[in-house]
């Protein structure tokens, strides 16, 4: 797993939290910069998921294949998904989704990152 991607998605998630969290607390719905956050941030986590899979392609293995493969979908999917459901609670709440989601992926990042080191893969 490449270390620059991964941290670059956990500090990117993390940032968009706290804007989005600063939208919330203003009481006000997600806005394009919440959506274009999302899409660079998607766009990170699939050069990552792509970096995983062509290791992956390349000999490595991680120990449980399919947690890694859960996590890696999972993964990829949450930024779309946020983007959705934003979009479709034009609320408060929807800045509340962005934050949520964007708090869920740096976990789910940091437990790729271990299900690829676990030793006997």
């Amino acid at each position: 797993m490449n270390d620059f991607l991964v941290a670059s998605s956990i500090v990117l998630s993390l940032v968009l939290a706290v804007w989005s969290l600063v939208t919330t607390m203003r009481n006000r719905p997600p806005d394009v910069s919440h959506l274009a956050g999302l899409a660079v941030l998607d766009l990170v986590l699939l050069a990552l998921a792509a970096t995983a899979v062509a290791a992956w392609i390349g000999g490595e293995q991680p120990a449980e294949v399919g947690t890694f493969a859960g996590y890696l979908v999972t993964l990829v999917c949450l930024p779309p998904l946020a983007g959705v459901l934003a979009r479709m609670e034009p609320t408060r709440w929807g800045s509340v989704i962005v934050t949520v989601v964007c708090l869920v992926i740096p976990v789910v990042v940091l437990r790729l990152q271990q299900t690829w080191q676990l030793p006997g893969g």
